[in-house]
């Protein structure tokens, strides 16, 4: 079992089970304009832009307190559903829209780091490389074996209708927290970083 928890503590919950996962850092503009909405890029970006995420089928996940504090923010009407806190702005994790395809990447900001190597292992991909903002760019690492792994999470989310239990949707497949959709100046200004757009963000 491996615990979640928010900053504040307001939300609490772990992981069960030793299913399929995989350690990824992602590079991605719209990863990094995630943390700058939350205005916790210090302490969730690495020195390249990176996000250190923990992919798991979504019905492993449990909360035990706290579930009224979750809130979604999209980037655009198509975008992953980011899942974070509304009482402290800690990322927890994002997901697809469709609930069958019950996979979550859990932010790391969000788990227990000190245990994530005994409990995960030390196999760390990076994907999305081309968006990292450091020089010179880190290596891409892992893909295919992430893919593979996002595959068979997407399948065993199915097996029994699991995807079903996923603390984060209802039975009728609709998410559990309230979803802000950015509009497209809010993300062009997130994606370049710009702290006024933060705080436009919010408003």
């Amino acid at each position: 079992m491996h615990n979640i928890q928010c900053q504040c503590g307001k939300l609490q919950g772990h992981i069960v089970g030793n299913g399929i996962s995989s350690r990824v850092v992602c590079y991605c503009a719209d990863c990094q304009a995630f943390a700058r909405y939350l205005e916790c890029a210090d302490r969730v970006l690495d020195s390249d832009g990176g996000t250190e995420i923990l992919q798991v089928a979504q019905h492993r996940v449990r909360f035990t307190q706290g579930l009224e504090h979750l809130a979604i923010m999209r980037l655009g009407s198509k975008g992953l559903l980011r899942w974070h806190t509304s009482c402290c702005n800690t990322p927890v994790g994002n997901t697809l829209s469709n609930p069958r395809l019950g996979f979550i990447g859990l932010i790391h900001s969000s788990l227990d780091r000190s245990a994530l190597e005994k409990d995960f292992g030390n196999n760390i991909a990076r994907v999305n490389v081309d968006s990292a903002t450091g020089t010179p760019k880190p290596g891409q690492k892992g893909l295919f074996g992430t893919v593979l792994r996002f595959i068979a999470m997407i399948i065993s989310a199915r097996v029994g209708n699991r995807y079903k239990q996923s603390p984060l949707f209802t039975r009728e497949g609709e998410p559990v927290a309230p979803v802000t959709t950015l509009s497209r100046e809010q993300r062009k200004t997130l994606k370049y970083g710009d702290v006024t757009g933060q705080n436009n963000a919010h408003n």
